[in-house]
């Protein structure tokens, strides 16, 4: 479950007639970007071009070269990539905004004969692509002021009197999701599960799906996780939250709260010192990951491969998974 939400129960193969395209889904710095441009060398090899597309909410964003961990020239070895860098910061990309970017690029690599290949791990993106948007009508303004106006504790208590169900889902102190819930239900006179339910646009019965999860050791992802983000911060990190913080974006915009921008912004605000600020932003990329592990491991298709692994990926293996 990912924001109070899971993938239906459907197959990893919904349209076994349909155009292929691969998904590699897997934590933060579990190897999913190298994984995906051996599979596309791979398929190059065999005559056959391919595209990697990505579906990681941060790398989407310009700004977040760096702390994204977003592919470099010479890893990406030639082999085209898109929706990598095609935000800027100051536009939130929802997940309806990267579905539908995804959709023309699957589609244009489908048109040219080349195969898609999804990577990344933001499971509300990926859900929203397969399953498609839950057809919310337009939310009354009057309602959505008033709902927005209640301090969180009496918005948690009204939605537990008016949507039980959601409400055991989440969090009493969640105010985004709790002030949504409640002005869905005021609004529009049904519950958020009810137009869940009704989900239009997804193109996971119209294609040919080849997932494969990457589950690697805890630990080893873990240490992973802590060296990456003492590259990051060596490699030019700070200088990109300095450029951040001096276009006054937000603190709302997702581009803000990224994992480690809160952290190297407290640095530079003097709020934090480097030792400080540098072992925030590991645990913070570890919490992450252990979130993206615990849903990419329950909440997914059981039909979905699970690869295990420690130090490196068996890639013969897991090309088989991916059918390239």
């Amino acid at each position: 479950m990912i924001n109070g939400e899971s993938f239906s129960e459907s197959t990893g193969h919904d349209a076994a007639d349909g155009p292929r395209v691969a998904l590699i889904a897997g934590p933060t710095a579990s190897g999913k970007s190298d994984l995906a441009v051996k599979l596309a060398l791979r398929l190059r090899e065999q005559g056959r071009e391919a595209v990697v597309i990505n579906a990681d909410s941060a790398q989407v964003y310009a700004d977040l070269r760096v702390l994204s961990a977003r592919p470099s020239e010479e890893d990406m070895q030639g082999v085209p990539h898109v929706l990598f860098g095609a935000w800027d910061g100051a536009q939130p990309c929802s997940a309806a905004d990267w579905a539908t970017a995804a959709k023309v690029e699957i589609a244009s690599a489908h048109e040219r004969g080349a195969m898609p290949i999804l990577v990344g791990g933001t499971g509300m993106y990926l859900n929203t692509l397969l399953h498609g948007i839950a057809p919310v009508p337009d939310i009354d303004p009057a309602v959505r002021a008033q709902v927005r106006a209640l301090p969180v504790e009496v918005a948690y208590a009204a939605l537990r009197e008016e949507d039980p169900a959601r409400a055991a889902l989440l969090g009493p102190a969640d105010v985004q999701r709790v002030t949504r819930a409640l002005e869905v239900v005021r609004s529009t006179g049904y519950s958020l599960a009810h137009w869940q339910q009704q989900r239009v646009g997804g193109i996971g019965n119209g294609v040919d799906l080849a997932p494969i999860i990457l589950l690697p050791e805890r630990q080893w992802l873990y240490r992973r996780c802590d060296l990456r983000f003492e590259l990051m911060w060596q490699g030019g990190a700070l200088n990109e939250v300095e450029a951040l913080l001096a276009r006054g974006l937000p603190e709302s915009c997702p581009v803000m709260r990224a994992i480690g921008v809160p952290e190297i912004a407290a640095f530079l605000r003097g709020k934090m010192s480097q030792d400080q600020a540098v072992s925030a932003g590991q645990q913070a990329t570890r919490n992450y990951a252990k979130r993206q592990y615990t849903w990419l491991k329950n909440q997914n298709p059981g039909s979905w491969p699970r690869l295990t692994y420690e130090n490196s990926i068996d890639f013969d293996y897991a090309a088989s998974l991916l059918r390239g």
